[in-house]
């Protein structure tokens, strides 16, 4: 008599899978509070781990894994906010490879947000900063001084407006191709390219703003024997309009490369000279 021998199979485990809600509520937790809520040892790591927390509670079952995890999220972290949320969906993407049981370390990941955090600082200083926004302000910085509350009102739309767009859209680019998002870019010309083009937008705008809108000028003129007069501002016009504008926006730039962002220096140094200068009769 043959006995049967019944097998009985293990249900397979479903795959743990994110949804694109997941995703974007972890970019608008992290976009709200990249510039705001800094640690003095830590500087972002609070806030990305809190953007990464709903993420982690869905993946992980278990309250070890899950603390294991937040603690991989507590390590130094800083880049730039905006274009950081690169690095925010590589970091789920791995997160989601390794709650699903695929060979990802810690290490592994610590080691992306490290590796990254600096490029994309880079890349989103001369990109967000040097660019988008300058263009931005440049636009309606017209309005506003003429009295328009136009121009006050259309950058504190558009600027949050693009800016979340671009997040929307590099966190779920990064979450989608992982790692080979972020080498890609920046191992092609492509970036080179496009982080070339947007410094020379921004230098240009910043150029335009500051012939426009710093006004100096100089009532000195010399009187000769033989009765001619010189005045200076017109020798300097005659040279090249705008130099004085020029020199003063030079020199603040100098001293923020030399000394640091020390804007209240600046502030009361440009106020405490324009009025020395101007009782002098110099400016």
């Amino acid at each position: 008599m043959e006995e049967t021998k019944m097998t009985q199979e293990t249900p397979a485990v479903p795959a743990k899978k994110l949804t694109k809600k997941d995703i974007t509520k972890s970019m608008w937790i992290y976009y709200a509070g990249a510039e705001l809520s800094n640690s003095y040892e830590r500087l972002q790591s609070l806030v990305f781990c809190a953007s990464m927390t709903p993420v982690l509670k869905k993946l992980y079952d278990t309250d070890e894994e899950l603390s294991a995890a937040l603690k991989r999220h507590l390590v130094f972290f800083n880049t730039e906010g905006i274009l950081g949320a690169i690095i925010q969906g590589i970091v789920i993407s791995m997160e989601e490879q390794k709650a699903n049981g695929e060979n990802i370390t810690d290490d592994a990941i610590t080691g992306i947000k490290t590796g990254l955090m600096g490029p994309v600082a880079g890349m989103g200083d001369a990109i967000i900063w040097a660019a988008v926004m300058p263009i931005i302000f440049s636009i309606f910085l017209p309005f506003a001084s003429n009295g328009s509350a136009f121009g006050g009102i259309m950058p504190l739309i558009l600027y949050p407006l693009i800016t979340i767009l671009i997040s929307y859209y590099l966190i779920h680019q990064g979450y989608t191709l992982g790692k080979k998002s972020i080498v890609s870019l920046l191992h092609g010309g492509r970036m080179k390219n496009i982080i070339f083009t947007a410094n020379v937008i921004g230098l240009t705008m910043m150029g335009a703003l500051s012939a426009s809108y710093v006004t100096l000028s100089t009532p000195l003129s010399f009187s000769f024997s033989g009765g001619s007069t010189v005045v200076v501002q017109d020798v300097l016009d005659m040279v090249a309009p705008g130099l004085l504008p020029l020199a003063a926006v030079f020199i603040i730039y100098a001293y923020l490369r030399k000394k640091g962002p020390h804007y209240t220096k600046i502030l009361l140094s440009v106020v405490v000279i324009s009025v020395i200068t101007s009782l002098l009769g110099i400016f």
